[in-house]
């Protein structure tokens, strides 16, 4: 899942991903904190492309690694045709030689607590000084609403004592929006998607956008950055 953290079918998922950060804040933190442009990036679990296509306009040198990579009517063909390499793997075994990347970038489905073997596993395919950068939901937000508002992301993982402060990684919150262009597109979205907590949602909203709070928990491996 790394385009966002919500399993939907196609043509909800790509109006979805219209609508989500249309501000381009996501994308702009992962290059602040790499940086990406120019180097080789490895974005773990690539979904339908939407943020491998962010990665790669940043100007990176890209391996998408995705459980279907292989699948003939896999949406991440077309990647390969743009120019990104895709292959089979996960954040526990990428199946990459040792210290060919510069940056991995986790989103969503990886790096969840996180993982001691994902840890290692990404020690070992950074070269020295290399980044991790791992996308959660951080909540307090308008968004939250839509999942169990007692996930871990929401409650723990953010504190200074929860896994990834307390494990050496530190935390920018990116504050971003879903962005609407009318209140009724807002709402048709919610119901579609969302069903019952899209409705409740829905019904509080005043203006066609929702807040969303994004956690990037980023770390040096493997010595100085």
């Amino acid at each position: 899942m790394a385009d966002f953290p919500y399993a939907l079918e196609p043509a909800l998922q790509q109006h979805l991903a219209r609508v989500i950060d249309a501000e381009g804040k996501i994308p702009r933190a992962l290059e602040a904190l790499g940086p990406l442009a120019g180097r080789d990036v490895v974005l773990v679990d690539g979904a339908a492309g939407i943020r491998a296509r962010q990665i790669q306009a940043a100007g990176a040198r890209l391996v998408v690694l995705a459980l279907d990579a292989g699948r003939p009517d896999s949406p991440l063909r077309d990647l390969e045709r743009e120019g990104a390499s895709v292959r089979a793997g996960t954040a526990h075994g990428t199946g990459l030689e040792p210290a060919t990347a510069d940056v991995l970038v986790a989103c969503w489905s990886s790096f969840r607590g996180p993982d001691p073997d994902e840890l290692r596993e990404a020690a070992r395919v950074l070269r020295p000084g290399g980044r991790l950068l791992v996308v959660h939901d951080y909540g307090r937000d308008d968004v939250s609403a839509l999942r169990d508002e007692t996930l871990p992301e929401y409650v723990s993982w953010g504190r200074r004592n929860g896994p990834f402060l307390a494990g050496g990684f530190r935390i920018r919150v990116v504050h971003a929006w879903w962005t609407f262009d009318s209140l009724e597109e807002g709402r048709g979205l919610l119901h579609e998607a969302f069903g019952a907590r899209g409705d409740a949602l829905a019904e509080r909203m005043r203006r066609p956008r929702l807040s969303y709070n994004v956690a990037v928990y980023h770390r040096t491996l493997n010595g100085p950055a």
